[in-house]
């Protein structure tokens, strides 16, 4: 099963590619779009041209595995991705997956832009736990 995962930001939006069968998984890009309907589409055209079979979504837990307002966000963009797609979407725990891509990211140049390898981790951990 091919996925696309995203890495939702306010102003900077991460995706990534994988596949269950093989566990490769590939930055795609950062979109540069706030959210709203403008990122909706990209994101759908990304799944197409993904071929994505499911969507994996980053949610953003506090420390205390409660859910706050980012969450409800993350929430609300999946359902209108599933909406628009007729894709499942899954939510996948995004703690630290910034900070990950950035320890991944030091001191190398030519590299994908931080919130795509923070959605490659996020895409990473999803598939680790299937």
């Amino acid at each position: 099963m091919r996925l696309l995962a995203v890495d939702l930001g306010e102003k900077r939006t991460g995706l990534a590619s994988g596949d269950t069968e093989t566990g490769v998984v590939f930055p795609i890009k950062t979109l540069h779009v706030p959210r709203g309907e403008a990122l909706v589409e990209a994101v759908r055209e990304a799944a197409a041209d993904h071929a994505a079979d499911a969507i994996v979504i980053g949610l953003p837990l506090n420390m205390d595995d409660t859910e706050g307002p980012r969450a409800a966000i993350s929430r609300s963009f999946g359902e209108t991705m599933s909406s628009v797609t007729g894709l499942p979407v899954h939510f996948q725990d995004e703690r630290l997956t910034s900070f990950e891509a950035d320890m991944r990211l030091r001191g190398r140049r030519d590299t994908p832009d931080n919130d795509a390898v923070a959605a490659v981790v996020l895409l990473e951990d999803f598939l680790t736990l299937q």
